[in-house]
């Protein structure tokens, strides 16, 4: 049937696995993350019956379709703990080392677009306080707040329990930060307000700017205690804005769209982008996904992050929340390659890696997946790339834009 589209049309999409991890970077000692591995790790735990959950999941790691893609052979190449599979792969695969300095979400993101992020980020210290506090002075002052609460490092969703009530009776915000150059503000909807929490957090961008802070992150919840306090879709990352022009950037000066979907835009504070969309959560990001296939013209980028991974069974440390998102997205990958146009190239990789296994729980650093999917082309090999941007330069390649 005829469907009234040129040979010659293309499009790329990148699918951010976000935090899958799949073994440490030949650096990881410098970040005491020596031995970490993602999906190995996950691998491992449902091998053996620590990740099976009754009404969840049970049995080993059940991905076929991304283990036929290459996934699994790629886990292979990063780390020779694990066995290549004897089948060869359908995708042309191999995995990719980060330039970057960090291990955070911004400078993954900018690397894969080809801006490896070469500087240090702001860090707040490992202590409590760990805010300045000249920092929270003002803050309080230019937000008309009656306080904070928090100022120190902790995972967002126990602090939220441990200090949600408090909040709600005292109309202070909660602040915190984790090993990530980041100033997060927790707040409710309701009790204190959407539009509130963002106005807090654009004041906070501002005066965090000085100490190189990549992110200020508003972190909405509802709920009317600790047994029901939950964090919602209404995220907001506020991010520096890349320090030069990435594939986005390139794609739209060559005419082209660049559609968000998720939480891209915020990552890019909004460079580079032709619109966005969102949804709540893997499944519905993958729904919206879909629709944007059906919509986006030759020439376009989808850029998309699941966000699931890292933010709640990464750095939760849930290895078999982990494992079930990953068998849910597995299953929905027919329905992407049915999507996909003739001259599509797609690829999927990650940002960084999140150990569910390791200690603490901040992101891990880690080689990522670098699995390109076509209708066409001969699968290949890629090995090891040098640099998150390598993965980048592949697809500005096949869309044409320099």
């Amino acid at each position: 049937m005829a469907t009234g589209r040129s040979e010659s049309e293309k499009r790329i999409l990148i699918l951010v696995f976000d935090s899958l991890g799949i073994g440490a970077s030949s650096d990881a000692q410098k970040y005491g993350d020596q031995g970490a591995n993602t999906l190995g790790r996950i691998m491992d735990a449902c091998a053996n019956g620590e990740a099976d959950v009754d009404g969840l999941r049970q049995g080993p790691l059940h991905i076929p379709f991304l283990e036929q893609f290459g996934l699994l052979h790629a886990l292979a190449a990063s780390d020779d703990r694990y066995q290549c599979p004897a089948a060869k792969a359908t995708a042309t695969w191999g995995f990719a080392e980060e330039k970057s300095t960090g291990k955070d979400t911004p400078s993954g993101h900018w690397e894969i677009a080809g801006v490896p992020v070469m500087e240090e980020w702001g860090f707040f210290p490992q202590c409590s306080p760990c805010f300045p506090e000249d920092l929270i002075t003002d803050l309080v002052a230019e937000a008309r707040l009656p306080g904070i609460l928090g100022n120190c490092h902790e995972s967002g969703t126990e602090i939220i329990e441990r200090l949600g009530a408090e909040h709600i009776r005292s109309g202070k915000p909660i602040c915190y930060t984790s090993a990530d150059s980041v100033f997060q503000i927790a707040a409710h909807e309701q009790h204190f307000g959407l539009e509130r929490l963002y106005e807090v957090c654009d004041i906070a961008k501002r005066l965090t700017s000085s100490l190189n802070i990549a992110r200020v992150i508003a972190r909405p919840f509802t709920g009317d205690s600790p047994d029901n306090f939950k964090r919602t879709g209404n995220r907001r990352d506020i991010t520096t804005a890349p320090p030069a022009d990435t594939l986005l950037d390139k794609i739209i000066a060559a005419g082209g769209q660049v559609i968000s979907i998720g939480k891209i835009a915020d990552i890019f504070a909004h460079r580079g982008i032709s619109y966005g969309v969102k949804g709540d959560g893997n499944m519905a990001l993958f729904d919206q996904l879909l629709e944007q296939m059906a919509l986006a013209a030759s020439g376009s980028l989808l850029f998309v992050n699941f966000v699931d991974f890292d933010m709640l069974y990464g750095h939760r440390r849930d290895i078999p929340g982990y494992a079930a998102a990953l068998e849910a997205i597995d299953k929905r990958m027919p329905e992407f390659m049915a999507a996909l146009r003739e001259g599509d190239l797609a690829l999927i990789t990650a940002d960084h890696g999140c150990d569910p296994g390791w200690p603490g729980s901040d992101h891990t650093r880690e080689h990522v997946p670098a699995i390109f999917l076509s209708k066409t082309g001969e699968p290949r090999a890629l090995g090891k790339l040098a640099g998150f941007d390598k993965m980048g330069s592949i697809l500005e390649q096949h869309l044409a834009v320099t």
